[in-house]
């Protein structure tokens, strides 16, 4: 039998593969497709201090081998996704990382004190794409200095296990990730969405509210296996695959490029079975190639 465990920092999962936040809601939509207890973990849609409508429609649209989203980090809030989202995902024999976004320092640190008093909790996702309004509007995550102060304050106030997520939209992410290792983080979670715009010829508008917004599916992912090994070879702390994921094939391309574990974004929206597919899709694999452990696979590109 094949071992599909993963061990990040002190956090064991049964697999390598996650689901991505904001592509599983709180996990309530998809329990009814299939049996959650199969995937390695689950990370909610990002949570914020306060409760958010998000973005104005239309919000989201198709394009080619992808699709643009402009939510806006629409969700409920910290204490109801206390009081009645974890109670529910902690129904699950699977690990839970919560995904948190802010505007401000501040509101990460203030989410991240709330959640240090919630039970069943695995592991942070820190979402430093997010704007710092205090900052003109900058990314927490757009430069190794703010990138570090971000990660470095969140590590001071909690025991957490924490992964950071990167945004692809830098000048050099190998320098954002080797910031964020020095300031704490127990791994790295990259790509967040490119940034993408649509247009409709017809009546000379965008197609989203807002103009621009997030890039995700299949055409990010050579950007996204790209990134991935440039960072795997400069840190020390394990890498978290995002970015195109659709099949087994896909999630041992990461693997190979050096993620010890992988998200499954779009493509939940497609087909929800997707990630009990690859789980099955890298057992079958393993087997066949005799491969004892999925680890044995990590980083073993050759060049």
């Amino acid at each position: 039998m094949t071992d599909l465990s993963v061990r990040v920092g002190k956090t064991t999962f049964k697999n390598p593969v996650l689901v991505a936040s904001g592509t599983f809601g709180y996990g309530e939509e998809y329990s009814e497709l299939f049996d959650l207890n199969q995937l390695g973990g689950i990370v909610t849609k990002s949570i914020t201090l306060n409760p958010r409508e998000g973005n104005p429609p239309p919000r989201t649209c198709e394009t080619p081998s992808g699709m643009l989203n402009s939510i806006g980090l629409a969700n409920v809030g910290v204490d109801r996704f206390i009081q009645e989202k974890i109670p529910f995902l902690n129904k699950f024999n699977t690990n839970i990382i919560i995904n948190v976004a802010g505007s401000t320092p501040e509101e990460y640190l203030r989410v991240v004190e709330k959640l240090n008093h919630a039970q069943g909790i695995d592991m942070l996702e820190i979402n430093i794409s997010c704007p710092n309004v205090k900052e003109g509007g900058m990314a927490f995550g757009s430069d190794p200095e703010s990138a570090h102060r971000c990660t470095s304050s969140i590590r001071k106030v909690t025991n957490y296990p924490l992964m950071v997520k990167l945004t692809p939209n830098v000048k050099d992410i190998v320098e954002i990730a080797q910031a964020v290792e020095d300031s704490g983080a127990d791994c790295i979670s990259l790509i967040n969405t490119l940034v993408g715009m649509a247009i409709d010829f017809r009546i000379k508008k965008p197609l989203l509210k807002t103009v621009t917004g997030g890039l995700s599916g299949p055409a990010i992912k050579p950007v996204a296996l790209a990134m991935v090994w440039k960072v795997s070879q400069k840190v020390k702390i394990p890498v978290v695959g995002i970015g195109g994921i659709t099949n087994t094939q896909d999630a041992l391309e990461f693997l190979l490029a050096g993620a010890s574990l992988i998200q499954v974004g779009t493509s939940n929206f497609v087909d929800p079975q997707t990630s009990v597919r690859i789980i099955e899709g890298l057992k079958d694999y393993c087997e066949k190639n005799e491969i004892k452990r999925v680890m044995e696979i990590v980083g073993k590109l050759e060049n």
